[in-house]
């Protein structure tokens, strides 16, 4: 007898493929952008290395670019090997601390288990794309760290810090909110990082300028004494890779591909970077009496730092506003860790920790969802900025107290890159 198949149950099963082809196509779309994005992520660590190089001097060139090219090596390799675990548990209870021994066994041992289907993360990306895009958050939160004491802190102290603070501290105080812990259960709202990972690593600096203290002659009889740059030019082009950088960050922190929302975001990161820059430059003609690239540079920095906990949440009008505060409050940071004689080489603290905090506060100023608030906010940072400080000073206490922190007076006086690395950064060979 002839089988006869069913209009309708034909209908139903072409149906059922429809839906799971059109589900894998939205699966591959978001997870291209996902990947470009960590691409544009990574870059940053280029543009950090600009900045730091070229604001730093040229003696210590060769020293900065070699922490800067180390951090995101060992970043990527320490939060593969725990910190993506603790960050991500998955908790039961929302709390403080987890640990997914499943996940770390499947990604070593087990990758063919890994989830690489739609049922993982709605749709929006894969297992292995997951990881990638979290660990170059986690580098970033280590070289913030890397521009505040470059130029008298000892590389295998810093290297030491920075695999113990990427690979404990950082994921740790991060599992709270993206981990869904209990930050995340109080309705602490930080989009892509405001503090979860600049004013972390803000605090992370601000320990380390404390712990090592200011570079030798850099104040003198109550004055600032400048230090010029070795390259002004490069410090420009770290700061527009930075920015382009910013794209990935924000825009990947959408977590998918969608259309509307990832143009929004970009949209509110580049008003609030241009605002910045505009509110630097103005703070810093009225504080100097002078057109100050350099604070124009970190205006725009502090402007991206400021948007980032609510890019996706605020109105392009407030973040305009947004930025143009950071990139004020940049400039009057600086001048107070001056006054502080705190010596932070690029201005770290005041772009990273200043703005991280100002920015994740606007959330619950400016947020168009009425679930945040101010308070929650507030609470938000005083808990990750205290955890994040204490921490960090207790690193750097332990490393002087064992290792050493700070190089020898001789070696910071003729700099770091003969005495550490045998080379410099800048040589000029005639023929003879």
């Amino acid at each position: 007898m002839k089988n006869i198949v069913s209009p309708l149950a034909q209908v139903s099963t072409e149906g059922v493929d429809l839906a799971e082809a059109i589900a894998q196509n939205l699966l591959t779309t978001n997870n291209v952008w996902m990947m470009l994005a960590t691409a544009l992520v990574f870059i940053m660590h280029l543009g950090f290395a600009g900045v730091e190089a070229g604001f730093g001097q040229a003696k210590n060139t060769v020293n900065i670019l070699f922490k800067n090219t180390v951090t995101p090596i060992i970043g990527i390799v320490t939060y593969g090997l725990m910190g993506f675990f603790l960050m991500y548990p998955g908790f039961d209870v929302p709390g403080w601390f987890g640990f997914d021994g499943s996940g770390w066994s499947m990604f070593w041992f087990s990758p063919a288990d890994a989830d690489v289907t739609t049922a993982y993360a709605d749709g929006g990306y894969t297992y292995w794309t997951d990881f990638l895009f979290q660990a170059m958050f986690a580098a970033t939160a280590a070289t913030i760290v890397s521009g505040a004491i470059a130029e008298r802190v000892k590389l295998w102290a810093y290297l030491m810090f920075t695999v113990v603070f990427v690979g404990l501290v950082y994921p740790i105080i991060g599992s709270w909110k993206w981990g869904g812990g209990a930050l995340d259960a109080m309705g602490f709202y930080d989009f892509a990082g405001s503090t979860l990972v600049h004013s972390v690593g803000g605090w992370g600096a601000l320990a380390g300028v404390i712990m090592v203290g200011p570079r030798i002659g850099k104040y003198v009889n109550g004055k600032t004494i400048e230090k010029p740059g070795a390259s002004v030019p490069l410090a420009v082009i770290g700061v527009f890779l930075l920015w382009l950088g910013w794209f990935g960050f924000n825009g990947g922190s959408v977590l998918s591909a969608d259309p509307g929302l990832v143009s929004f975001v970009l949209v509110t990161t580049s008003l609030g970077a241009c605002a910045g820059g505009l509110g630097g430059f103005f703070a810093a003609y009225f504080a100097f009496n002078r057109l100050d690239l350099g604070m124009v540079l970190n205006g725009i920095l502090a402007g991206l730092v400021g948007i980032t906990a609510g890019a996706d949440v605020i109105n392009p009008i407030f973040a305009l506003l947004v930025g143009f505060v950071a990139g004020i409050l940049v400039v009057l940071s600086a001048i107070f860790l001056d006054k502080m004689k705190l010596d932070d080489v690029v201005g770290a603290v005041s772009v990273h920790l200043t703005c991280g905090v100002w920015g994740t506060l606007a959330v619950g100023i400016f947020s168009t969802n009425p679930d945040h608030s101010f308070f929650t906010q507030l609470i938000g940072v005083l808990i990750c900025g205290g955890v994040a400080f204490f921490s960090a000073l207790l690193i750097f206490f332990v490393l002087k107290k064992t290792v050493g922190i700070r190089v020898s007076e001789e070696h910071e006086k003729s700099g770091l890159d003969s005495h550490e690395h045998g080379i410099r950064g800048y040589t000029i060979v005639y023929d003879e």
